[in-house]
């Protein structure tokens, strides 16, 4: 007679446990899911973008952000590199200080590889020029290559939780209003960057390890332009 009570009780019981079951399984988040494997190599010309917008799959973004985010968009630039058009920061917005515009995608996963770009200081008082992100988990997060012309010096950093910290340096002059290239080479720990050419900075870093998206990066009221984004796959 217990014995026949206490399965009863057991029998009574099953669903609420099963209830518990699936509202902790429902309740648990997935895991974010990285986009598909890329192509070899990806450029982005912006010629093919109406005036006015963004490439498919890019946004605006920014870190430490006290205002609104900076204007970006595609323009008509005829002396561009590959003309007639190129992506860029047509207006800080008010931004200045320790704020960072970023415009990138998510649509190219990056881990291995090279990217490089055409870049051309427009203006700013507070900085100028620009750079390149990659392995970017998020607006606070990532990796960045800049260089700038009021200070005439290259500089990889990497953004944790949206505090910039120097991996390397090199100075190097750069003519404001003139077309520059900028390149970042990454392996595992180990990168290299170039400005025009000549490689000016080789170290490593253990911040960021994982793969993530790229784009686009300028300081407070740096307004740039930029053509021929390449991101090449190892």
């Amino acid at each position: 007679m217990t014995q026949t009570m206490t399965n009863g009780f057991l029998r009574g019981l099953l669903p609420i446990g099963f209830l518990v079951v699936a509202l902790n399984a429902a309740a648990a988040p997935a895991a974010p899911a990285a986009p598909a494997a890329a192509a070899p190599a990806k450029t982005w010309s912006f010629d093919d973008v109406p005036a006015g917008q963004l490439p498919a799959a890019w946004t605006v973004a920014g870190t430490n952000v006290k205002g609104p985010l900076a204007s970006w968009q595609v323009v008509a630039d005829p002396g561009a590199p590959s003309a007639t058009q190129v992506l860029a920061l047509t207006s800080s917005n008010g931004n200045a200080g320790g704020t960072f515009n970023l415009c990138w995608t998510n649509s190219v996963w990056f881990l291995d590889g090279r990217i490089s770009v055409s870049f051309k200081a427009v203006s700013g008082k507070e900085d100028q020029g620009g750079g390149v992100i990659w392995r970017a988990q998020d607006s606070r997060n990532y990796l960045v290559a800049r260089a700038n012309p009021l200070e005439d010096n290259f500089v990889i950093y990497s953004v944790v939780d949206g505090v910039r910290r120097p991996l390397a340096d090199a100075s190097v002059a750069l003519e404001a209003g003139q077309w520059h290239t900028l390149e970042i080479a990454q392996h595992g720990t180990h990168f290299q960057g170039y400005v025009d050419g000549q490689m000016l900075l080789d170290g490593t870093q253990d911040a960021l390890p994982f793969a993530g998206g790229v784009g686009l990066w300028t300081k407070a009221d740096a307004q740039t332009s930029f053509d021929d984004f390449s991101v090449r796959h190892d």
